[in-house]
């Protein structure tokens, strides 16, 4: 039995959902997201709840039971209040600027990175150290601060890098002699 799909997904005020078959679409106020459920559960909407049941006692259906109630929530928490990730850049020279859609980097290469801004994201630097990834859809958002982060992530020996806000570098201890 799962302990996620058992409980209904509560709309905030101001969201609006509507099922039509296995496609459960979301509105909010910031923005419209549907999502189409495997056909091992039924999804049902309910006096300002959607509710998933599984079709059968088959493993998939269980697997998905628990997996459907958690895109359904990430749903409605996307366009009532939306999804942010914050990387902060550590290492001297190392900075972040906007220009327009345009991410610039200074990583201590020897050129600059350019990383255009997707659809349905915002990015902003409000301080050259710091980079804020927000959008709607939290798969995109988390995508798109990994890919900022793989740019160059922290190494073990000085923390140079960009990394998480809060992220734990484990630090090493350098050659002695």
């Amino acid at each position: 039995m799962s302990r996620i799909g058992k409980k209904p997904v509560e709309l905030p005020k101001g969201v609006t959902a509507e099922v039509k078959g296995q496609t459960i679409e979301v509105k909010g106020p910031k923005g419209t997201r549907s999502f189409t459920a495997t056909d091992d559960v039924d999804v049902a909407l309910a006096d300002g709840s959607v509710t998933v049941t599984p079709r059968g006692n088959s493993k998939r259906a269980r697997q998905q039971w628990g997996m459907t109630r958690s895109m359904v929530e990430n749903l409605t928490v996307g366009v009532s209040e939306g999804f942010k990730k914050e990387l902060e850049i550590q290492g001297v020279g190392y900075r972040a600027t906007m220009q327009g859609k345009t991410l610039k980097l200074a990583l201590g290469y020897s050129h600059d990175v350019n990383f255009e801004t997707p659809d349905g994201v915002t990015i902003t630097a409000p301080k050259q150290t710091e980079i804020v990834v927000e959008g709607i859809d939290q798969q995109l958002v988390g995508q798109i601060a990994a890919n900022i982060r793989e740019w160059r992530r922290p190494e073990p020996y000085k923390g140079k890098g960009i990394r998480y806000k809060g992220e734990y570098v484990f630090r090493k201890e350098g050659k002695k002699k």
